[in-house]
């Protein structure tokens, strides 16, 4: 393990997805697996003793969930990041993990590269939602986070504090891409889509990228 190692810690009730887990991520240059869990206390207990960088957390586990055990390891450790793991393309029990603070939602069929990058990415303080999940998260999520659609006079007034450019980098957010996808799309760097991407959520008064993606759903700015 080198200092620039992302520590990651592995938390599913099922010992061969974690090995599974473990196997490619140890194998992955950058990356290291610090600590295994069963269930949502272990989790909580580990990160407690491992501050992990990244917590792969599934939710649907015995005893505490990982929603909760997302919620406490976020309060405890600001600088932890949970990437929440589901197997549905709609699991309303993983929505809950929205309040408490996971940097993002990938299935746990998502390929390899996809994972690792994703990893990457919310180590560096980006968050992600797979595409193939982000419509029917909101669509899913949004009656229990009390959302719905506005008008586009809404959103008119809504944005009204942002640029032209701050607009289409927070409808891109909105549909799930990474900074690195807006920066390939919109042929500029990484670091000037993250530039925007914070300003977008300093005018806007969100959290973080996934409180963006529910705040593009809830103006109608996708969908």
């Amino acid at each position: 393990m080198t200092v620039e190692d992302i520590r990651v810690l592995l938390v599913d009730d099922q010992e061969l997805v974690r090995y599974g887990f473990r196997l490619m991520l140890d194998s992955t240059p950058g990356m290291i697996v610090v600590g295994e869990a069963g269930d949502g206390a272990q989790a909580i207990g580990a990160a407690e003793r491992l501050h992990p960088d990244v917590v792969l957390m599934d939710v649907r586990m015995p005893g505490m969930s990982g929603i909760e055990a997302t919620k406490r390891i976020v309060s405890a450790h600001p600088d932890t990041r949970v990437l929440v793991l589901t197997t549905y393309d709609v699991d309303e029990y993983a929505f809950g993990a929205l309040g408490a603070g996971a940097a993002g939602f990938l299935l746990k069929d998502t390929r390899p590269d996809d994972l690792v990058a994703a990893i990457r990415a919310v180590h560096s303080g980006d968050a992600v939602v797979s595409p193939r999940i982000t419509a029917k998260l909101i669509e899913v999520a949004a009656p229990h986070l009390g959302l719905r659609q506005g008008p586009a006079t809404d959103a008119d007034e809504a944005l009204s504090e942002l640029t032209a450019r701050e607009r289409e980098i927070f409808v891109l957010i909105g549909r799930g891409e990474t900074n690195g996808e807006i920066a390939t799309r919109l042929f500029v760097s990484e670091s000037t889509v993250k530039s925007h991407v914070g300003r977008v959520l300093f005018k806007l008064d969100l959290r973080n990228r996934v409180e963006a993606v529910i705040r593009a759903y809830e103006l109608g700015v996708v969908g």
